[in-house]
């Protein structure tokens, strides 16, 4: 099991965690991974890493599909490769309505199928076996729907990109993970419980045949986000936990579209993923957090004194050697996490 950083996007001001990124690659960690909502991009930041570093490789996690062209994310990608010596990875993910038809003004759609054309485009631009065409429902090159000039041409990309660049997508949903497996070289699942790889099993195998080829686990990543959390207080430790849960569970959708508030009846907490909902829809944040059980943050986080996140780690090592989790990414603000986390695991 390899060792990643979840470097997230920014708060209100303006903010690169380049100490602790810094310190992740001296200690042997794998990867850092940039993100984006509805405030700073992802790939800005993911520039400044690759020239702040020399080893550790930079994906994003995610570019908001609705946010670019299928050519646009190619170009990107293939720069910040290029630039990099091939250690950039484009992770993908189609967002959610709210933020898709709120902030960039697009139609939602139908993601799964606006994410199989995405990468089909992508991968045959790196592909560079022609001039690009494709013609889909959600994307056509050249384009010739309203508003058409007809002067459009299929083009073949000027830089020549590296076909086996990796392709991430971001999922949790089994329709989601199914198409992951099938288009992808592997899936964010945001959270996991590594106790509970039932959840992806059979999705994931379904898309691998899907994709033929002999497709599997051995082609393909798992690397779910952790936060992790050291201190002597172990409820103290789990709050910022329960804070981040409450808000996707409870109010990151709509009460009948609500990705992550099902992700958490899958995992064993329907009961309690129905009371969050109702409490912070009804504008009672502290309480939504308050309900959030202390079991659902051990399941899916590492918090508390350093021998308690040391012997949860031996769950996560376990789900790496039978390929469960390929990439633990730690989303933390401490060095002292990162050293944990690298003795126990490199």
């Amino acid at each position: 099991m390899k060792l990643g950083i979840v470097a997230g996007y920014s708060p209100a001001k303006m903010s690169v965690p380049m100490d602790l990124i810094l310190e992740g690659e001296r200690l042997g960690f794998d990867s850092v991974w940039t993100a984006e909502a509805y405030g700073s991009d992802a790939v800005s930041p993911a520039a400044w890493i690759l020239a702040g570093t020399t080893k550790i490789v930079v994906g994003t996690a995610i570019m908001q599909i609705p946010a670019r062209t299928p050519a646009c994310a190619a170009m990107t990608a293939m720069t910040l490769h290029g630039m990099s010596g091939g250690r950039f990875i484009l992770g993908l993910g189609p967002s959610g309505p709210q933020v898709v038809e709120g902030w960039h003004g697009v139609a939602y759609g139908k993601p799964l199928a606006r994410t199989r054309e995405y990468i089909q485009i992508i991968r045959q631009i790196l592909a560079r076996e022609g001039p690009t065409v494709h013609e889909g429902e959600h994307y056509q090159l050249p384009y010739t729907g309203p508003g058409a000039s007809g002067l459009g041409k299929p083009l073949k990309s000027i830089l020549h990109g590296d076909p086996s660049m990796k392709i991430y997508t971001a999922s949790i949903a089994p329709a989601g993970v199914r198409c992951s497996a099938e288009v992808a070289d592997g899936v964010f699942p945001v959270w996991m419980n590594p106790e509970r790889f039932d959840l992806f099993e059979q999705p994931l195998k379904d898309g691998f045949a899907k994709a033929g080829g002999g497709k599997g686990l051995d082609d393909f990543e798992i690397a779910p986000f952790v936060t992790v959390i050291p201190g002597d207080d172990l409820d103290k430790c789990r709050m910022p936990v329960k804070g981040m849960l409450s808000l996707y569970i409870g109010g990151m959708g709509a009460r009948d579209k609500n990705f992550y508030n099902d992700y958490a009846k899958r995992l064993g907490y329907e009961e309690a993923a129905a009371k969050i909902q109702d409490l912070y829809l009804d504008g009672k944040k502290a309480e939504a957090m308050a309900a959030v059980p202390d079991q659902l943050v051990d399941d899916v986080a590492l918090v508390g004194p350093p021998d308690r996140i040391r012997d949860r780690l031996e769950v996560w090592k376990e789900a790496g050697s039978m390929r469960h989790v390929g990439s633990l990414l730690a989303a933390t603000g401490s060095p002292e996490a990162l050293r944990i986390l690298a003795e126990a695991v490199l």
